[in-house]
């Protein structure tokens, strides 16, 4: 049924891979994915996958901090040797500071400039640069919001769950390494059916309703920013979150000799309404193209 809209998405949507290094030189890495909009290289994604950038700033000034609390215990002459390796003892580093990180957005050289964020909708737009129109053969239609929006349709999305996601760090370099078998990232599609939309008030400027499109089927890790499409390949939504829904039953089984209760849930996705996509993207003059049915 989505053969072929699988063949037209995978021409416009592309794998983000984050990687991080933190403070003890551990690294990290995980993913999630974007939409090309335009031949101006604009995409859209989901905010929470630069949740670990935000950090990094953050950790970047806590370090500086560190580092000038511990020049100053070193700097004080009328210490003794052992009053300044007490204090130096006292001013202690965090190991899960992030110290290096990095985007890679489908291909080496490309960075995103101009983000435009709508946080309480997960939503994030920018620009792809330098970006070349050949990288891409297809744009997205994004569905018409107004028009034929019918729950129990069948929907799809499509993203890269169950695929291990490594990287180093090149100290000589500072570049972060991804290793021989990550790329290229393997395409996993899941189907469900358009549910109901879901209401959560409005942005804090009052300009936009928060809207969610739900489908029976959950949103798997590595689905994150990635489009949720019709058999046509037009994008009704991206993918953001997963929603857990306890059933109200607990069935009893037997773990390790003892009886023990199993909460049930339905896990549901829920994706970028089209009605805030189409909206976001006209008051941000983005260019895109919209479905005509």
């Amino acid at each position: 049924m989505f053969a072929q809209a699988c063949t037209l998405v995978r021409q416009f949507m592309q794998p983000v891979i984050i990687s991080i290094r933190y403070y003890d030189k551990t690294t990290a890495c995980y993913g999630g994915n974007f939409v090309i909009l335009n031949a101006e290289g604009w995409i859209i994604t989901v905010a929470h996958l630069f949740e670990s950038f935000q950090a990094f700033r953050k950790h970047t000034e806590e370090i500086k901090e560190f580092q000038a609390n511990q020049q100053a215990a070193q700097e004080k002459p009328w210490l003794s040797i052992q009053q300044k390796r007490k204090n130096l003892r006292s001013i202690k580093a965090d190991s899960h500071w992030i110290t290096n990180h990095s985007f890679w957005w489908g291909k080496d050289g490309m960075s995103l400039k101009d983000m435009k964020v709508l946080p309480e909708a997960d939503l994030v737009v920018g620009r792809l640069d330098p970006f070349d129109p050949d990288f891409v053969k297809t744009y997205p239609s994004i569905k018409d919001p107004t028009a034929n929006l019918d729950p129990g349709t069948s929907l799809c999305k499509l993203g890269f769950p169950f695929h291990e996601l490594k990287t180093s760090f090149d100290e000589e370099s500072g570049n972060f390494r991804l290793p021989p078998g990550v790329l290229p990232v393997p395409l996993f599609p899941l189907e469900g059916i358009y549910t109901r939309n879901v209401l959560q008030g409005k942005s804090k400027d009052e300009r936009y309703e928060i809207k969610w499109l739900e489908t029976s089927s959950p949103g798997l890790r590595g689905q994150s920013g990635g489009p949720v499409f019709d058999t046509k390949g037009t994008v009704w939504a991206i993918q953001s979150r997963t929603y857990h829904f306890p059933l109200g039953f607990s069935p009893k089984v037997v773990r390790d000799g003892k009886e023990v209760e199993e909460h049930q849930f339905l896990n549901v996705g829920w994706g970028i309404h089209p009605e805030l996509i189409v909206r976001f993207l006209r008051d941000n003059g983005i260019s895109f193209k919209l479905s005509d049915y």
